[in-house]
């Protein structure tokens, strides 16, 4: 008898210490989940250190390292016959080039100017791409036909190709370089947003904001967009390194940042010439550029793995 009567009871503080438990629990949420995901992933993490590594250093440079490692543009004609194509040392851990300025100095001023382009690059292009998107997904019709129409005709052409020839009218230079791939760059974006766009836009909860009254402008910020983010930051998160890689090549070419400013690209076509004899004039810079295009590849594709919803936690 006094089991019977005890049972429910045991039974109900059981349920209730589950419930407490449960609301004690933090709630989870989309970008809570890709974070644990994320932090698992070792390649992404290690990514994702080396650009907060080099973000830190090429931010930090004019405070330490014309002090230690010299200037990266200035020449001293009393030393350069001296101080030319040094062999990698203590004092000089990337060797000097044909000018007698320390390359591990160039190396990293050059990352100041790669990580620039390719941040502000990857923002215009995103933002285009957003825009464009948007409008030809959510718009559909006439919109959605000339815009993708355009976009094919921008991906018709050889990229750099296009970008060369871009920046032969505009000219060289900095500024112009991450005009040029970011105004070039939108259709592969705008086709990713319009995709994840037309996922999403005939849900339930679009459908019920839409018979509130929102209009399409708030439809589309406070509703679409939060849910069609992800591919979004994976896909500029990859951008990046490749804008990087082509910043590189344009200055190669002579077409991107003017000396004697520093560059990866610069760097590289100034050494090719001495790769038999001093490689280091070339492979410092190549191997910075290596490391730095991988790190935002191995990011964007940990941020791929954990943004995915349906990934389950092992």
């Amino acid at each position: 008898m006094s089991d019977n009567t005890t049972q429910p009871a045991g039974e109900q503080a059981v349920e209730q210490a589950q419930a407490k438990e449960f609301s004690a629990a933090p709630s989870r949420t989309l970008w809570g989940d890709a974070f644990q995901r994320l932090r698992r992933n070792k390649l992404a993490v290690a990514g994702a250190i080396w650009i907060i590594l080099m973000v830190i250093i090429a931010i930090s440079a004019d405070l330490w390292v014309p002090q230690t490692l010299g200037n990266p543009t200035q020449t001293d004609s009393t030393t350069m016959a001296s101080m030319s194509r040094l062999p990698p040392s203590l004092e000089h851990p990337f060797g000097t080039d044909t000018l007698g300025r320390d390359v591990l100095c160039r190396v990293i001023y050059g990352a100041r100017i790669s990580l620039a382009v390719g941040v502000l690059a990857t923002a215009i292009s995103t933002l285009i791409g957003l825009v464009m998107g948007a409008l030809a997904a959510y718009n559909g019709g006439i919109w959605d036909t000339i815009i993708m129409r355009f976009a094919d005709i921008f991906l018709a052409f050889p990229y750099t190709l296009f970008v060369i020839a871009m920046l032969a009218v505009i000219g060289p230079g900095i500024q112009n370089v991450f005009i040029a791939i970011g105004v070039l760059g939108w259709p592969s974006i705008a086709r990713v947003f319009r995709s994840a766009i037309l996922s999403v836009k005939e849900n339930d909860y679009v459908d019920a904001a839409r018979a509130m009254g929102a209009s399409d402008a708030r439809i589309i910020v406070r509703h679409i967009f939060p849910n069609s983010v992800a591919s979004i930051v994976v896909y500029a998160t990859m951008n990046i390194g490749g804008a990087i890689l082509t910043e590189s090549a344009l200055s190669f070419l002579g077409m991107g940042v003017v000396p004697p400013d520093p560059s990866w690209g610069i760097m590289i076509q100034d050494g090719q010439t001495y790769l038999a004899t001093q490689p280091w004039l070339m492979i410092m810079p190549g191997i910075a550029i290596l490391t730095t295009v991988l790190a935002f590849t191995l990011l964007g594709d940990g941020l791929r793995d954990a943004l995915d919803v349906k990934m389950k936690d092992a």
